[in-house]
């Protein structure tokens, strides 16, 4: 038996998005795709209004295209709206949206004493659930997880392989947590004694993570020494990020791969962290502050900042850093040259 495909009017997908609907309606869409490979049944997006995009328009073998609202026609149906790309990814998620399938418990799977499991579940094989657990509704564990004791997990969401998240951390509404990712790991703290030894400081904090965040694959957010480590609503976490004890991470921040942050260190609201920035710990980076990737923040920054490099700075400065940095080996070749001028005008003198 084949898998049913899901088939949308195209009047439902331009109400979905709020968009303005040009031509015809009633086309049936069932997936989105690349201008350049969609076909039939297919709906596209045009993120630009540029002479070269409106080319590969007029060239799609698409059924419909979401685009910007300077287009006004085109030969297929439209949807004009202010942003393609976030309705695109709307469409998206509505035609890949299945119902929950609860599978209930698989008999290899591990499930502690006085675990609360909600009536639709589905726990796959080899998942060890520690005890007291509680699980809401609709939860996702897929195989190789770990969930140590005490620990509460929100409706909706899923835990993909080989996650494991120690015990006593809170996990909210419709969070999806990616492959090899550790939640709750010790925090990173130690005395060191006049000897040099270092002492292992005990971390008996939590981490909580609220509702509608996703966390990428092998991620590491480590328990906070005392309270909590807390990464709030709505915030994206991409691959391979480090999340340190204490690290508070306001609403919908992102953090692109590679990303580490030090202790105590807190973000506000829609902080964006480009890949591999390092930030030092006990600071503060306030509402809408942007940092490009790579770069070293090791002080507070105000609100809207937009900084880049080690030191970070503000961006324009940066950007004149690395002009000038490009135009090194002349200034250089220059300052020789003119030292050795300078030198024989010297001997001139001197004679």
């Amino acid at each position: 038996m084949g898998v049913e495909v899901k088939s949308v009017l195209l009047r439902q997908l331009a109400e979905l998005v709020q968009g303005e609907l040009v031509g015809n309606g009633d086309v049936k869409i069932h997936e989105l795709n690349a201008l350049e490979t969609a076909g039939a049944g297919a709906i596209s997006f045009l993120a630009q209004a540029k002479a070269k995009d409106e080319a590969s328009l007029a060239a799609t073998a698409a059924s419909a295209v979401i685009v910007p609202m300077a287009i006004e026609t085109a030969a297929v149906p439209i949807i004009r709206v202010r942003d393609p790309y976030l309705a695109a990814a709307l469409i998206h998620t509505h035609l890949l949206a299945t119902p929950f399938l609860a599978t209930g418990v698989h008999p290899t799977a591990h499930v502690g004493e006085q675990t609360v499991l909600p009536e639709q579940i589905s726990i796959a094989p080899l998942a060890v659930i520690g005890q007291r657990v509680r699980l809401g509704q609709r939860v996702t564990i897929e195989s190789g997880v770990v969930i140590g004791d005490d620990v509460q997990i929100g409706d909706d969401t899923s835990i993909m392989a080989n996650v494991t998240v120690r015990h006593g951390c809170r996990i909210g509404c419709r969070v999806t947590i990616h492959p090899g990712t550790v939640i709750g790991s010790d925090g990173y703290g130690y005395a060191t004694d006049s000897r040099g030894c270092h002492v292992k400081r005990p971390q008996v904090g939590i981490v909580q993570i609220d509702d509608d965040v996703e966390i990428g694959a092998n991620v590491c957010i480590d328990r906070a020494t005392f309270g909590k480590t807390w990464i709030k609503a709505g915030t994206k976490i991409d691959n391979l990020v480090q999340v340190a004890h204490n690290v508070e991470v306001g609403e919908n921040c992102l953090l692109v791969a590679q990303v580490g942050i030090s202790g105590s260190t807190s973000l506000g609201r829609n902080v964006v962290l480009g890949g591999q920035a390092g930030l030092s710990g006990h600071i503060h980076l306030e509402d809408g502050v942007m940092v490009a990737a790579q770069s070293g923040v090791h002080n507070n920054q105000s609100r809207g900042a937009v900084i880049g490099g080690t030191p970070a700075m503000p961006m324009k400065k940066f950007a004149r850093v690395v002009a000038a940095m490009g135009k090194l080996p002349e200034i250089v070749t220059e300052l020789r040259r003119m030292r050795k001028e300078i030198a024989a005008l010297q001997g001139v003198r001197e004679e």
